[in-house]
This record gives C-alpha cells, structure tokens and sequence, in this order.
C-alpha cells in the first residue's frame, strides 16, 4: 500500500504541475497578443525610414559621409545582447547567449583577450550570465523590460551611439531573436555601428524619387540617430515577442507531457492497486480454506 501512497502523491504533483503550466500557456498567450501587435505595427515604419535613408543616402558623395558611417581600426567592440528577464521559455535564452558568444569568438576574440571588449546586456538573463563568465559588463540598462518603451529604448541608443562618436567603441554588434511566429524564433547577430555602406544589387533599380526640403544633408543628418533608435528599438520588441512565443510554446509541450505522464502514472496505480486487490482476495481465500480443513 506504501507504493500506491506514492504513485498517489505523483499524480496529485503532476496534476499541479499541469495546473500552472496551463495558466503560464495562458498569460504567455495574452502578452504575445499585445507584443506581435506592437512588432508588425513596427517593421512597415521601420523599413519605409530605412529605404528612404538608403535612397538619401545614395545622393551623397565621400565628403558628405555621415559620422555614424566611419570605419575605424576595430581594438574596441561592444555587443549587445538581448535576451529575457525569466525563463521557462525553452532554449529562448540559451540560443541567444551562444549567438553572442559565437559573434565574440569568431570575430573578436582579439580584442577580448585585450580586454577590449563590452558586452551590453538587455534583459537580466544576458546580464546574468556574462557577469560571472568574467565578460566586462555595461549594467545600466539590463532591466529595461520592467518598463519597455521607445524612451527607454532610446537612452540605451543614444548612449551607443553617443559612445561610438567618442571612440569609447569602435564597432557594435547587435543579437538578438527574430519573431516569425509563435514556435520560430529566427536568431539575428547584426552589425549596429558603424553603419553599413548601401548594398544595390545589380538586378535593383530605386525607382523613387523623392523632392528633399531643405536638403538632403540635414535630412540625413536628423534622419540617421533616428534609424538607429528605431532600429534598436524594433530588435528589443522582435525579442520581447519572441519570448513570448517561445514561452507560450514550451508551457503547451510541458502541458502535453505532463498528460501523458498523468495517463502513465494512472496505468500503474490501477495496475498496483488490482495487484493489491488481488492478493487481498488470495490471502482471504487461503484463510477460508485453511480454516474448512482445519
């Protein structure tokens, strides 16, 4: 009977279990609602201001190159790395932290053994990790989802920024996760500053014609730190999606598996429990019979 007192116990746990993976399924669903509505209300505003800085930009000569634009011998790199605040979100946080990883080791790993190198947590599971590998940690804005907004994504941008002008870095990468949906999330280790030159395929022809009042140059030049900001600002809300999704996907597994352990767990209880049954009846028998030849 001790072992039915056990299999009992397993089942009321995992029942329990079940219960608050079902509400986590649950509050997953509802804030990734409210986050994939934020993100594609993003990525049009965001691809429209950058096709626009790239048609400027093409206007420019050398001479008029933006001061986000300037390519310098790399000795100090900053990346950015985005994650989540919590877990329970699968392998959401881990695939992140080895994007950055990977990013460091196979494109700077000279300037980390020159201690040349900074990473910029967003989000305390990115935050965590790196500060006791040893990494060099910028820790003043790992906890921007407690109170996610475009201005606090611009404080983040505009300390970049402000930093790279400096000379403080000489490169920053940025990684961070992708929504496509709620079981894909596409990992994404891309370069922030300095800015990229133009890429015109041979086959792409810009077609539009903008009429730029009162130039191009300030245009530009008021057009630039606002990308920047925007860009930073849609790759933390691609993650906060993400994590949701993610999350979302894992508490629906973790249900599922908790079912399936539930019916196995009922099988082997009524299994003992006939057994028990069983013998109860033998030994009751045996008695009767024992007693009649007695």
């Amino acid at each position: 009977m001790a072992n039915l007192k056990e299999v009992r116990t397993r089942i009321q746990s995992v029942k329990s279990t079940q219960q608050i993976t079902k509400a986590m399924k649950m509050v997953a669903a509802s804030k990734l609602r409210k986050a994939q509505d934020a993100i594609l209300q993003m990525r049009p505003y965001a691809k429209k201001l950058h096709g626009i800085l790239q048609n400027a930009s093409a206007n420019l000569d050398g001479e008029q190159k933006s001061k986000y634009s300037v390519e310098r011998s790399v000795e100090k790199v900053l990346v950015i790395v985005i994650t989540s605040d919590k877990g329970l979100c699968g392998a959401f946080n881990t695939n992140a932290i080895k994007e950055g990883l990977k990013v460091i080791q196979e494109k700077y790993d000279e300037q980390e053994r020159n201690n040349q190198l900074w990473v910029l947590p967003l989000g305390k599971k990115s935050f965590e990790f790196f500060s006791k590998k040893g990494y060099q940690v910028i820790d003043d804005f790992y906890g921007i989802y407690a109170d996610l907004s475009y201005e606090k994504a611009m404080e983040v941008a505009e300390y970049v920024m402000k930093a790279f002008l400096n000379g403080t870095y000489d490169k920053v990468e940025l990684v961070y996760n992708e929504f496509k949906n709620v079981a894909t999330q596409i990992l994404c280790a891309e370069q922030f500053l300095p800015l990229s030159a133009v890429e015109q395929k041979e086959d792409v022809v810009v077609t539009t014609d903008y009429i730029f009042e009162p130039s191009v140059e300030s245009i530009i030049k008021e057009m630039i730190p606002r990308t920047l900001k925007i860009q930073l600002y849609k790759a933390i809300l691609e993650s906060n999606a993400s994590e949701h999704g993610a999350r979302m996907t894992a508490m629906s597994q973790a249900t599922d598996n908790a079912g399936e352990l539930l019916n196995d767990l009922r099988l082997v209880y009524n299994r003992s429990r006939q057994a028990a049954i069983t013998t109860e009846i033998l030994e009751i028998v045996g008695g009767a019979e024992a007693l009649s030849n007695g």
